[in-house]
């Protein structure tokens, strides 16, 4: 058997033999009433479950935001990055993901592996310790769905360059040895970040800098499209598509901030009020900001800015006044505006602008929230600077700054080892030709029009 085919044969193996594995573990026993488990609130549950909905719409939302930012001959290659990451996690978090995050700690590092392996042990009536009026088994549906669209968010960075079978290996080891090892750092309990007093409500550093980071890595490891070289300007697919993007972003953001809550309570009416106010004020923001380099107002820009003040507030909301979020847009808009203006005067090929949007937008959002938390708020968090309290910030700028590098250098790491296993790029005749052809056999078509040519009709692609 070739090497070629056996690369081919071995993602299919592999699932097979999870699938009869998993056929073998017996389910655990579920919640048996009377018995001395936490009391389950029915409003908590339904919220939970509802924002689990919401989360999981980001991915498709996520996937229309960025494809149709892209040139037309990548737009279902983009889109697709972003959706199969659905597909690998959602079966690796049931392996030894949620294990990995969450599972008993080993030194506040990472979980045991053995702790849910399988999902062994994530009983529908257990509950987490820091979420018992929620079953455990809702918990962990819950964080699965921040698990998928983060690796999904890098895919902006390495838009129409990347080969589809190295993303897929990127997203799986991205997802074990970066996103489940941050993520219990943050949020489990004894991890060690969380330990030393850092506060991300939703995930400024587990999901934006982590995302943000590997994007930077990807685009350094991956170099410059041959578009970016010529300073060729491409043009979106399909606005349209990015405005149906935000607003799924948006309206599946209320249940990544407000069911971060993890109930059914006045603290996730805060989380919501804080997460929409901060989208609307920095998506005026980056708008207004363009009009005054200049430019004209612009779909794109209300757009982008939006989702920048969404990823700003995300580590905040629980813990900022809904008062508070207006500046916390606005900021975040203000320095990503500037961040993706030079980055463009660089030769740093971010197609879609991630971690000057989410990377940086994270890096805020963490910030602001070691200044304006308030324990008026959420008393289980503390003051910040604004509020007497500058050790806070202090506090939050090591988690940053720990993140921010751990993410970047691991990151580079596994493009780097993919790269040096099969390589990620695609060649260039397939990137001139587009990676929906050249990846996947399927075109995208916005509309034809048929063309008058020297006595003949052809096809021309057009708007609609």
């Amino acid at each position: 058997m070739s090497k070629r085919k056996a690369k081919q044969i071995l993602p299919f193996v592999f699932l097979v033999a999870v699938a009869i594995f998993a056929m073998f573990i017996k389910p655990a026993a579920d919640y048996v009433p009377g018995a001395s488990d936490p009391q389950y609130s029915s409003a908590d549950i339904a919220w939970v479950l509802v924002s689990t909905a919401l989360v999981f719409l980001m991915t498709p939302g996520l996937a229309f935001f960025y494809g149709g930012m892209v040139h037309r001959k990548n737009v279902i290659s983009t889109m697709i990055k972003s959706t199969v990451a659905a597909g690998v996690v959602g079966i690796l978090w049931v392996v030894c993901g949620f294990s990995l995050a969450f599972g008993e700690t080993v030194k506040g590092f990472i979980g045991n592996p053995e702790t849910f392996a399988f999902f062994n042990g994530v009983k529908s009536g257990a509950a987490w310790p820091f979420a018992n009026t929620i079953p455990l088994s809702l918990f962990s549906l819950f964080q699965l769905m921040f698990a998928i669209i983060t690796p999904g968010l890098v895919v902006g960075a390495v838009a129409e360059r990347i080969r589809f079978t190295s993303y897929l290996l990127f997203i799986f080891l991205f997802s074990l040895l970066v996103y489940a090892p941050v993520a219990h750092w943050s949020w489990h309990p004894e991890g060690f970040l969380a330990k030393m007093g850092a506060f991300d409500f939703a995930g400024g550093t587990v999901v934006h800098i982590t995302a943000g980071c590997a994007a930077l890595a990807g685009a350094m490891v991956l170099k410059r499209r041959r578009s970016h070289i010529e300073q060729k300007e491409i043009p979106p697919a399909n606005v349209p598509y990015v405005l149906i993007g935000t607003g799924l972003l948006w309206f599946g953001w209320f249940g990544f901030n407000a069911g971060s809550a993890v109930g059914a309570n006045s603290l996730a009416v805060n989380a919501f009020g804080t997460t929409s106010t901060a989208a609307s004020s920095a998506g005026l923001a980056w708008m207004f900001f363009d009009v005054i380099k200049g430019k004209k107002p612009s779909v794109l820009g209300f757009c982008i800015g939006a989702v920048v003040g969404l990823v700003a507030i995300t580590p905040a909301a629980g813990f900022v006044g809904i008062p508070q979020s207006i500046i916390i847009g606005l900021v975040g808009a203000l320095v990503s505006n500037i961040a993706v203006s030079i980055k463009q005067k660089s030769k740093l090929d971010d197609t879609l602008d991630v971690f000057p949007c989410h990377g940086l937008g994270g890096m805020v959002g963490m910030l602001l929230t070691g200044v304006f938390a308030s324990k008026a708020v959420n008393s289980a968090g503390p003051d910040g600077l604004f509020y007497g309290n500058p050790g806070f910030l202090f506090i939050q700028f090591k988690a940053m700054a720990i993140v921010a590098a751990y993410s970047f250098v691991v990151s580079y790491g596994i493009f780097k080892f993919i790269n040096f296993i099969v390589p990620m790029r695609v060649s260039e005749s397939e990137e001139e030709e587009g990676l929906d052809s050249s990846q996947h056999d399927e075109k995208y078509m916005q509309g034809t029009l048929l063309v008058h040519n020297n006595g003949a009709f052809e096809e021309k692609p057009a708007d609609i």
